[in-house]
């Protein structure tokens, strides 16, 4: 089964435009047994996420940066990983942005405020994926090629999950729309306790069951704990069981089930 379509003009093109779509059989089977992120994925499930892929594809622009030659298949394994947490949301979470920008490795952004002073500053941080408000998507490839391993890092997760987290004002503060069904104050609750618990450990020098990164910010920490989610999420639910029930309400995803781990 394809992705759902509505019976708006958006919904028959989209129809029209994944019965033209070319992508060789061979070619999704290969990435579908060589990318650890999406094992255990359901036959409905993998053609439900190839046509996502493809829509990504059509709707989103890529653009390499620096000396990078983009080729179709990196462009495809990128748009698999990012369509994997809208898996049952679909692609107009995605709404509002059109561009993906990719590095050949990590880049740094040139980021202009101006203070009270009126003083205008220039900040520039080492990046290896970052998300704007209605603007684009920019990623390292050399990060990008390192996820989907099932090592608890994935860099296309992290900002999409930025991009999901801004529909609800713009602002990343790890609260994004949540759906009918689920509670706010159970949503804030569940996150706030668990960004402090995960601050304190690393702050005591313990070990950080997801990456320590997390503890930048309560958006962060959404971003991170969505990566651990799709990537490691027996280490997550362990950690953190009520987060992992959150996600899995918010995304419509079991990956403890998926991948047979309960």
């Amino acid at each position: 089964m394809g992705v759902r379509v509505d019976w708006t003009f958006r919904g028959w093109r989209r129809k029209r435009l994944l019965g033209r779509a070319e992508l060789p059989p061979e070619q999704w089977r290969r990435l579908l047994a060589e990318l650890p992120l999406l094992r255990g994925l359901s036959p409905e499930e993998a053609g439900r996420l190839r046509d996502l892929a493809l829509l990504f594809l059509h709707e989103k622009q890529f653009v390499p940066a620096g000396d990078l030659e983009l080729t179709p298949e990196m462009e495809l394994l990128i748009a698999v990983q990012a369509c994997l947490p809208i898996l049952n949301l679909g692609l107009d979470c995605y709404d509002g942005w059109v561009s993906v920008i990719v590095y050949p490795g990590e880049f740094v952004p040139r980021h202009e405020y101006m203070d009270e002073a009126g003083v205008v500053h220039v900040m520039g941080d080492v990046r290896i994926g970052e998300s704007w408000e209605r603007g684009p998507m920019v990623l390292s490839w050399a990060d990008v090629s390192l996820s989907g391993e099932e090592d608890g890092v994935n860099v296309v997760i992290h900002e999409c999950a930025h991009k999901l987290d801004m529909l609800n004002g713009g602002e990343v503060n790890g609260f994004p729309p949540i759906h009918g069904g689920m509670l706010a104050e159970a949503w804030s609750r569940t996150f706030e306790a668990a960004y402090g618990d995960l601050c304190a450990r690393v702050d005591g020098g313990e070990d950080a069951a997801i990456d320590p990164y997390a503890t930048e910010s309560p958006g962060e920490f959404f971003a991170v704990a969505s990566e651990a989610f799709f990537e490691i999420p027996q280490l997550l639910a362990e950690a953190y069981p009520e987060v992992y029930r959150q996600l899995a309400a918010f995304y419509r995803q079991d990956p403890l089930v998926r991948k047979g781990s309960r």
